[in-house]
């Protein structure tokens, strides 16, 4: 073998020796970053229902956002919350931009058709806002009359059959309760806690003694994500045994007593 082609052969095998290391250092380091990278929660909500989610100042905070990033913590996840309108949480989480849509949702027969949802972690109730002086003293004199209600919620759901009502549907439910105190509307349907707040803040309303309906809160899940349903279930049960759920709703929902 000449001199020039053993050089040749000599330079051939350093490339190919530098080139299978540099490979093996960037695979490593592919890997050591990907170990340290966190996955994200991303939870879908619409932060108009306190106290489950609300703005306050440029966070967003309430029942719902702390128990969804609790949640977060015990998948050892990093969390992150997407705002948006009530009726785009389903689809969102449909289409993947976000793995959960927590808002306040019931579990309901059409909800069921498009995701599943978890366990409970919550129960709570529909109730009805009227003004005082109102002929409407109970759920059965809704009929025939004008209700506001927050757009894709439980209470636009179940005021649909209500017998000969007009419902009229807003993006807010304080803009229902705007509606209400302007007289442009009869009664709001809406979750008992965001009533309170609403009622609280607003003179000349009031919440009727009987609930428009009962009914149970949890996290919307896509359908083809089991692994998550099924830790997102042991991540609640975990918040509930250690009683770190019952800390975060008395956060924000004091008792009758207190």
């Amino acid at each position: 073998m000449n001199m020039k082609k053993l050089i040749s052969m000599l330079l051939i095998s350093a490339c190919i020796v530098s080139m299978a290391a540099c490979g093996s250092k960037d695979e490593g380091d592919k890997k050591e970053e990907s170990a340290d990278e966190k996955q994200t929660l991303v939870m879908a909500t619409n932060a108009e229902f306190p106290p489950y989610e609300f703005h306050d100042g440029d966070d967003i905070v309430g029942i719902d956002a702390e128990m969804a990033a609790a949640v977060a913590e015990e998948l050892g996840m990093d969390f992150k919350i997407e705002d948006m309108a009530f009726e785009s949480i389903i689809p969102a989480v449909t289409g993947g931009k976000a793995d959960i849509g927590v808002a306040g949702m019931t579990v309901t027969e059409s909800r069921l058709k498009n995701v599943n949802f978890s366990d409970t972690y919550a129960k709570a109730t529909q109730v009805v806002i009227v003004k005082e002086g109102s002929d409407i003293a109970g759920p059965d004199d809704l009929t025939g009359k004008k209700i506001g209600v927050q757009l894709g919620t439980t209470g636009d759901i179940y005021a649909s059959d209500i017998e000969n009502a007009e419902v009229e549907q807003y993006n807010k439910g304080f803009e229902a309760v705007q509606a209400l105190i302007q007289e442009k509307i009869d009664a709001v349907v809406i979750d008992g806690e965001p009533a309170k707040e609403f009622v609280k803040d607003a003179e000349g309303l009031k919440i009727l003694d009987e609930a428009f309906t009962e009914e149970e809160y949890a996290i919307a899940i896509a359908k083809d994500n089991e692994e998550l349903l099924e830790k997102v279930n042991g991540a609640l049960k975990s918040l509930k045994d250690s009683g770190k759920l019952d800390e975060i709703v008395a956060k924000y929902i004091k008792s009758d007593a207190e």
